[in-house]
């Protein structure tokens, strides 16, 4: 980030504006393209959690099963929710940290070898943390969830849409059976007028409905801001952005706005005005802010528009606002990152989830790099002949023995295809 001396505040790599210019509703949004910068020390954040969700979702899984072990045929079943590219098989993925995944083998009545795959101690030992922390943040994580659905219009998403964001709302995989139902008072399930299954809030809480602008604003006492309405944003730039005379005068005007909280109605704000488009950035502003690690994936947010109640090609904002918003191009995706929550690769903002996440991400690196140092030899595998009528891992092989075949060379299996891409909302 660099220091900018800017708006009659100064802020090492942020920036904040202070109510000069006198504005009517009609203003009209102002046509300005900021170009994109690369920022690689936020890039790297992108990338060192590479793969880290995918194993995070293997994980639980495997550790919800009875045994503890599972048979690779029901783990590509959930290859839709690992976000793992096409041409990479579940198998091939799960062989490539050893740390944290161990493969055996069982032979099917058919004598099939069938590769099913445990836990190393040390991914028990962290799962095991992993729940302590969840369960003792288990409020934190409640209101963040609250609190999107009352961002939302009718204060209601659908499960596909919640599903999305469960990873970076700190959610655990089975939410919906191991914390909703605990909480009939807070949520409920309802059908929605497209057949799909939805979460409703049930109650609105006034104490939740202020956005972290606001109790940042009020946190620094910026009363003169606060009485006015016009609260800027954090804004930092990537060392080497020119920001030209005609950007810096249309940002410092554009900041003076009046600022809608996001959870107020909006629905008299004109779309094509710029006291709209600042609001569309609060929105973001706060959906990041309700996030772990302060980011998510552009295709997390790209449906929900109307949930949102937001206009057409409303995610150009992150674009327009380079100075809020990084848009991070690594990992074959585009991930939205809250640039003020980051001092370079640190979070600002520390969390127990996060940091348990990174003790993850540290292991998966480590078995990584022993792999490629050939400490991982690969030796004979354990093979179970077992009775599948009494063993659950094989229990009701003979059924799927259509999804997957032997591979002759590797022992490997053939996967399902990817899961069907939910239809936006």
């Amino acid at each position: 980030m660099v220091p900018y001396m800017l708006f009659g505040k100064v802020g090492v790599g942020f920036i904040r504006g202070t109510q000069v210019f006198n504005y009517q509703h009609k203003r009209t949004l102002v046509n300005i393209r900021l170009k994109w910068v690369k920022d690689r020390a936020l890039d790297a954040v992108v990338t060192a959690e590479r793969d880290l969700k995918a194993a995070c979702v293997l994980v639980s899984i495997i550790s919800s099963s009875s045994d503890g072990c599972l048979p690779i045929y029901h783990l590509t079943c959930h290859r839709g929710q690992l976000d793992l590219p096409y041409d990479l098989k579940v198998s091939t993925f799960i062989r490539r940290y050893p740390s944290v995944f161990l493969e055996s083998h069982v032979l099917d009545s058919g004598g099939t070898r069938v590769p099913c795959f445990s836990l190393t101690p040390e991914a028990i030992k962290l799962r095991q943390e992993e729940s302590n922390v969840v369960q003792q943040n288990q409020i934190d994580v409640l209101n963040r969830l609250r609190k999107l659905l009352m961002l939302t219009r009718g204060w209601k998403l659908p499960l596909q849409t919640i599903d999305q964001l469960k990873w970076d709302l700190g959610l655990p995989y089975d939410y919906q059976h191991s914390v909703i139902p605990h909480h009939p008072d807070l949520f409920s399930f309802i059908s929605l007028p497209d057949d799909r299954v939805g979460l409703k809030l049930l109650s609105w809480d006034d104490d939740l409905a202020v956005s972290q602008l606001q109790k940042n604003s009020a946190i620094q006492q910026e009363e003169e801001d606060m009485r006015s309405g016009c609260l800027a944003f954090p804004i930092g730039f990537t060392r080497g952005f020119g920001l030209k005379r005609k950007c810096m005068e249309w940002l410092k005007e554009w900041q003076s706005l009046p600022y809608n909280s996001p959870y107020c109605d909006a629905s008299h704000l004109d779309p094509r005005t710029d006291e709209s488009e600042k609001r569309i950035v609060g929105v973001f502003h706060e959906l990041l802010h309700l996030t772990m690690q302060k980011k998510t994936e552009r295709k997390n947010v790209s449906n929900l528009r109307k949930p949102l109640a937001l206009p057409q090609k409303f995610t150009k904002v992150f674009e327009r606002h380079p100075g809020i918003f990084y848009i991070s191009k690594k990992c074959a995706t585009q991930t939205v990152i809250l640039r003020e929550a980051y001092d370079r690769q640190q979070l600002l903002q520390k969390h127990p989830i996060p940091e348990l996440r990174e003790k993850i991400a540290m292991l998966l690196r480590k078995g990584l790099l022993d792999r490629s140092k050939g400490i991982y030899k690969k030796g004979p595998v354990d093979v179970f002949e077992v009775d599948p009528s009494k063993n659950t891992i094989v229990d009701n092989i003979s059924d799927h023995r259509s999804s997957f075949k032997e591979d002759s060379e590797n022992d490997l299996l053939y996967e399902y295809e990817s899961d069907e891409l939910h239809d936006p909302c």
